[in-house]
């Protein structure tokens, strides 16, 4: 039987858990938002899969501040297969979108109980997995919203990551093939002209 005191620990510990996750994700987009010109592309080109991987990942970790890894997905489907080159970012993507579930996670405690909540919990208990597979296939930066719902109504995160891998990874895979057939097409029209 646990005693009141170690209950009192564990929550102080969780609430330093949180708090520390707040200001992690704070100073790493704040970093990535003061160097983000300083990104070197050319590194990441030179990494192949790995280094889409990496773009993807660092891209979709900036909670409400998009770096545009999209662009650079597209680009690599030119320079190599399509089809890894958007499993690659679609991995990265879904794996750096951990940050805006966390933050979620992160204030959960703090959330206002209010109706809007209980509406929020209700409807990511019942369409979760369509709500954040739909809007994870579209490059939009309120992307980061639903993964903060998630965090906060306590959406488990193996459910949120699956769902979120699958539109990411088509979604990559879309930008891919695009960039393989797009460029190359638009690169001949021009030079026809």
């Amino acid at each position: 039987m646990s005693s009141p005191e170690s209950s009192q620990t564990g929550a102080s510990q969780r609430k330093l858990l949180k708090i520390g996750i707040v200001v992690f994700l704070i100073l790493s987009t704040l970093l990535v938002a003061i160097n983000r010109d300083k990104l070197d592309v050319g590194w990441f080109r030179a990494l192949g899969y790995p280094g889409i991987f990496l773009m993807a990942a660092l891209g979709s970790s900036t909670v409400l501040l998009p770096i545009p890894h999209l662009a650079f997905t597209f680009t690599m489907g030119t320079v190599l297969n399509p089809w890894l080159t958007g499993l690659s970012a679609g991995a990265g993507d879904a794996l750096g979108e951990i940050t805006g579930y966390m933050a979620g996670y992160a204030v959960e405690d703090i959330a206002d109980r209010s109706a809007l909540y209980v509406k929020l919990e209700r409807w990511m208990r019942r369409n979760g997995d369509l709500t954040i597979f739909v809007l994870s296939l579209f490059p939009v930066p309120f992307f980061d919203l639903a993964a903060m719902a998630g965090g906060i109504v306590g959406y488990p995160l193996w459910r949120f990551m699956l769902a979120t891998w699958a539109g990411k990874t088509i979604k990559g895979i879309v930008a891919a093939w695009m960039g393989a057939c797009g460029i190359p097409w638009f690169t001949n029209l021009v030079k026809t002209r």
